[in-house]
Formats: C-alpha cells, structure tokens, sequence
C-alpha cells in the first residue's frame, strides 16, 4: 500500500503543531535542509543489483540537487542485503560520515527467506542507528515482484533511493539541531 491523501501529513500540521508547543523543529522547511558539508556513506546490496544501481543513481541525484559534494560521498558494496547492517554499522563508528544510506532489494520468493532477510536487515539498521547515534536510513526495497521493485526505482520522483538521501540530510539536520538545542 502507498500513501494516500488520508494518511500523507497535511499541508498546515506542522504550523498548527508549532502554535501549541513552546518548540517545534522542522528542518525540511528551512534553508538549512541543503546537503552542503554533509558527509553520506552508501552501502549497497549486490544482490537485485540492478535495483540498487537504480537505486544508487536516484539518491547522488538527489544529494547532487541539495549541493552535497561528490567528494564527501562513499559508496561500499556487500554481497547482499542481509550484511548491510555491518557496511552500516561501520561507517557509522568511523566517525567520518554524518549518515549512512542502505541501499538494495529483497523480492518475496517461494520461500520464507524473505521474511528473514527483509525483517532482520531492517531490525539491523535500526539498532545501528540507535546504537552509534548516527542516522542509518532504511532504502532497502520489499516488495513482491522485480516489478514492483523496478516501480520503486524508476528514474523520477517515486525513486526511492533519492528518498533514502533526502531523509539522510533531513535526519542529519534534525539530529544536530536537537543536540544543539541540548547544550
């Protein structure tokens, strides 16, 4: 199921919300939502290749369109996208990357492995996330056909990898103004 009018966040909540409490943070409005001096590592799903490198493109587009800077970027590639949450977690620890992106496909097969991949690849970036404090976004298609996998990868706006890197430098965004505001 996609988004519809009912579930999508109308145009003026996060306005209304801001009218009722004392702070309201919402980067993705402000000037500061470019990718300017954001540092993105991508780690990548061999596995469905060919999703991933559609996915790949969308998101550098995306990243290439806020002004990040190629030379800030890093691409890693794991077999598939079972291991993701290792490429994630490293990257993260490094301290060198303001986030990491994973990026790849799981397409439901004859067998219960989707279950297993999809769920724990998912459950593992989270936990990456939450253990480094670093923002590990979740660009990993599920779907149940290579066709609904090549919708979700398609060369214009329903790319879900460039969604994957608008997410990354919202998060990066939210998370240093949340610390800030901490100080």
């Amino acid at each position: 199921m996609t988004s519809s009018d009912v579930t999508e966040l109308p145009p003026d909540a996060k306005e209304r919300a801001a009218a009722r409490v004392g702070r309201s943070l919402d980067v993705a409005a402000g000037t500061g939502s470019g990718a300017a001096g954001i540092r993105v590592a991508f780690a990548c799903a061999e596995f469905n290749g060919g999703i991933t490198d559609r996915l790949l493109g969308g998101a550098l587009d995306a990243l290439a369109e806020a002004g990040g800077d190629p030379a800030s970027v890093t691409v890693a590639w794991a077999p598939g996208a079972f291991e993701l949450p290792l490429v994630a977690r490293g990257f993260a620890r490094t301290g060198a990357v303001d986030a990491v992106v994973c990026l790849g496909a799981v397409v439901r097969g004859d067998t219960g492995h989707y279950d297993f991949v999809a769920g724990e690849c998912a459950r593992g970036i989270q936990a990456v996330q939450l253990e480094t404090g670093v923002p590990v976004i979740f660009g990993v298609l599920t779907t149940d056909t290579v066709d609904q996998a090549l919708e979700r990868s398609g060369d214009d706006g329903s790319n879900k990898g460039r969604e994957a890197a608008v997410t990354a430098i919202e998060m990066v965004r939210l998370v240093a103004a949340i610390r800030a505001g901490e100080a």
